[in-house]
């Protein structure tokens, strides 16, 4: 009886075993067939420093953000060119600039999204990794040799880990940049302070003493009047008085190395002494209250026509501000600069992080069976020193020439003022330089294309400025995501709202502890608990 269980139990073994490596020949074909179902179109041999080009051509849809500066033109050369070089012709959806984040997160959350979604900024893929509508990159690097390169070379590992989810993935393939690169500053009328003998302000306490003697020699005028609705200069200002504000806010969160924890940015000593400057600018009269409802166009206006001598902007809105002023101050009346962003209370500290805005790929891509191909075409063009000198300058012998490894426009080309003899512009006439594409790279292809002042601007910043480092990631869950948003969203809007009115004066300064009580009444105990409890779990777990 005995050795008949035995001998059962040794067929049923024996058939188990069967069925396991039928399942698991199965398992292998099947996987094979995925893969090779994925391979069309894709290089065999594809690595650094190659030239991507399909062995097949095909098409590839990809989301675009139209700017209004330079907008889309189906017959730019920068189409042909990515045809003809890759085999790969681009199908934009087209979406204006000013409604591209509501698009995008209608047309990603009803799964018509392109496959290829660029424009997107380093937490903004968060919103869409639990509905497994994006795809996991980090699970495909391996296939993107010049991605890989360059985190490894430029060190970006670290940088790179605040993109990981709960899930110990990322979902974003970032611009790389090898140096941190900061653009916005103050831009002021120098022509202004020198006649006066007014010192170049080198912190915020210094361009206090300069709008009081400016506001002093022209009472009629308010010497700063900013755009942005004022987010840009909190952002530069928020660094150097040891904070977050404006668009540097971000969650609420900072991180406070001293007790290894996150606290709420608006409820810090620091961000009360933000507050408490501003407001001092607007009481005086020194700081126009319409900088934060008015249209950037009316900010604008009042700086070129002589209204105000101070407004917030970057190296290419320089540019724009002089054409105007040649035209509403004439071109020898009038001298106008970015200065180095002024130091606070905290120091001459200068946030920045080597990652930008960059591209989520639709996991709709990995049915596609160019789904190889199409990682190799994005790592070859947003990652490979080749592509992302085309994405600046176009097409070498057509938009600008190359001598001993220097970059100069051709004769009737401009782009942002560096050949203003050029009557086609870069971007509007040939569709290169446009921001779904030129993203990071190297600091000499990244400078190639700076005016002189730019580099001088940039060497300044970096010879004055410490860089704060990166804070760690808080990799929430996809449970607690939904979580972190219902208390978030509340307590940043709120924050926002009395940021503003204890600014303009709306609300009085004394009631700053108040304003905390009421934050902590709308559950910020309970987003800094499970933000911290987060980050706890995340480290323990490394």
């Amino acid at each position: 009886m005995k050795s008949g269980r035995k001998r059962l139990k040794s067929i049923f073994c024996l058939l188990a075993l069967f069925v396991l490596v039928i399942a698991g020949c199965s398992n292998k074909e099947s996987a094979s067939t995925e893969n090779e179902n994925t391979k069309k179109g894709a290089m065999e041999s594809y690595g650094v420093g190659d030239t991507f080009k399909a062995s097949e051509e095909f098409e590839l849809p990809i989301l675009y953000s139209d700017q209004p500066t330079y907008p889309y033109k189906e017959n730019w050369l920068l189409w042909e060119k990515i045809k003809e070089m890759t085999n790969v012709s681009l199908k934009p959806t087209i979406v204006p600039m000013s409604d591209y984040a509501q698009k995008r997160s209608l047309l990603i959350s009803s799964g018509d999204a392109p496959l290829i979604i660029p424009k997107t900024y380093p937490g903004e893929e968060s919103a869409f990794v639990s509905s497994g509508t994006i795809l996991p990159i980090s699970d495909y690097i391996d296939k993107m040799p010049h991605f890989k390169d360059k985190i490894e070379k430029w060190q970006l590992e670290d940088e790179l880990e605040g993109l990981r989810q709960n899930d110990g993935k990322f979902y974003l393939l970032p611009g790389l940049h090898e140096e941190v690169w900061p653009d916005y500053t103050l831009i002021i009328r120098t022509d202004i302070f020198e006649k006066h003998n007014i010192a170049i302000p080198t912190t915020w306490d210094e361009l206090y003493v300069a709008m009081k003697k400016l506001k002093e020699l022209y009472p009629d005028v308010t010497p700063f009047s900013d755009r942005f609705l004022f987010d840009s200069t909190l952002n530069i200002a928020a660094t150097g008085f040891g904070t977050k504000a404006g668009w540097g806010y971000g969650n609420g969160l900072t991180y406070d190395e001293s007790a290894d924890e996150f606290i709420y940015s608006a409820t810090t000593n620091e961000y009360k002494e933000l507050l408490t400057y501003f407001n001092k600018l607007v009481s005086e009269g020194l700081l126009d209250k319409e900088s934060f409802t008015q249209e950037d166009d009316q900010a604008i206006q009042k700086f070129v026509t002589g209204k105000s001598f101070i407004i917030n902007g970057n190296s290419q809105t320089v540019i724009l501000h002089r054409n105007d002023m040649d035209k509403t101050l004439g071109k020898d009346n009038y001298s106008i600069s970015k200065i180095t962003v002024p130091g606070g209370p905290a120091g001459q500290l200068m946030s920045g992080s080597r990652l930008e805005n960059g591209v989520m790929i639709s996991s709709k891509a990995k049915e596609s069976e160019n789904f190889d191909a199409i990682l190799q075409f994005i790592d070859w063009l947003y990652y490979s020193d080749e592509g992302q000198e085309f994405a600046k300058w176009g097409v070498e012998g057509t938009t600008f020439t190359k001598t001993d490894g220097v970059r100069k426009l051709v004769d009737d080309v401009n782009y942002n003022g560096l050949n203003p003899a050029g009557t086609k512009d870069l971007r509007t006439e040939f569709g290169f330089s446009g921001g779904v594409f030129a993203y990071g790279g190297t600091t000499d292809l990244l400078q190639s294309m700076m005016s002189e002042e730019e580099i001088k601007f940039q060497e300044d910043m970096a010879k004055v400025k410490t860089t704060i480092p990166a804070e760690p990631p808080i990799p929430f869950s996809m449970e607690d995501r939904e979580k972190v948003t219902l208390l978030n969203t509340p307590l940043k809007d709120y924050s926002v709202q009395n940021t503003l009115k204890f600014i303009i004066g709306d609300r009085d300064l004394k009631e700053f502890d108040a304003f905390v009580k009421e934050l902590e009444g709308q559950g910020l105990q309970q987003y800094l608990d499970l933000a911290n409890k987060t980050y706890k779990e995340y480290k323990e777990s490394k």
